[in-house]
């Protein structure tokens, strides 16, 4: 292990608490997928664990242990397009520095935010609605019945056709009808 790696670990280490997680992959705020996924492999194999095992300083294989955690931590945030948009947006506003790490307590209260919004839209489903199902379906609620709802898809072909469908399969609705 040569002497500017020992150099980089430390500082690096030193401010971690203080990079984004843009920082900590080394690429710029406005990455897209591809180039999180290309950070995201070139430091975890720069920093994985593994390739240090054998080293004898315990505080080293500390920090580079921290290093890691934080560039797993910082790919599982910016992979994903919504928690990317929202963390840009979080660490480029005015609580930045309360806002560079991703907790699990933000995430499960987005969860249950996005949760409760579906359940009011899925009651409100009506006739006529426009609606998109979890398998990437498109279709006009003919009727609602409980827990079901009955749908026409293949709109314009020759033949309607009617599916019944769950309506926790319904995910987003498009259009509210006029019916």
């Amino acid at each position: 292990m040569d002497a500017q790696f020992l150099i980089e670990v430390e500082t690096l280490a030193a401010v971690l608490d203080q990079l984004d997680y843009y920082g900590v992959l080394k690429i710029t705020q406005g990455a897209g997928a591809a180039e999180v996924k290309a950070g995201y492999y070139r430091e975890s194999r720069a920093y994985h664990p593994d390739r240090f095992a054998a080293v004898e300083s315990a505080e080293l294989r500390e920090l580079i242990g921290r290093i890691y955690r934080r560039i797993n931590e910082a790919y599982t945030v910016l992979r994903d397009d919504r928690k990317r948009e929202r963390y840009l947006a979080d660490v480029t506003g005015p609580d930045r520095a309360r806002k560079l790490r991703f907790t699990e307590v933000e995430e499960s209260a987005v969860q249950s935010e996005q949760k409760k919004k579906l359940e009011a839209m899925l009651k409100a489903l009506k006739k006529g609605d426009r609606v998109l199902t979890t398998g990437g379906i498109y279709g006009t609620v003919l009727g609602v019945d409980g827990a079901k709802a009955v749908l026409r898809i293949a709109e314009g072909q020759k033949e309607d056709i009617k599916v019944e469908f769950a309506k926790s399969a319904i995910v987003q609705v498009l259009a509210e009808g006029t019916h």
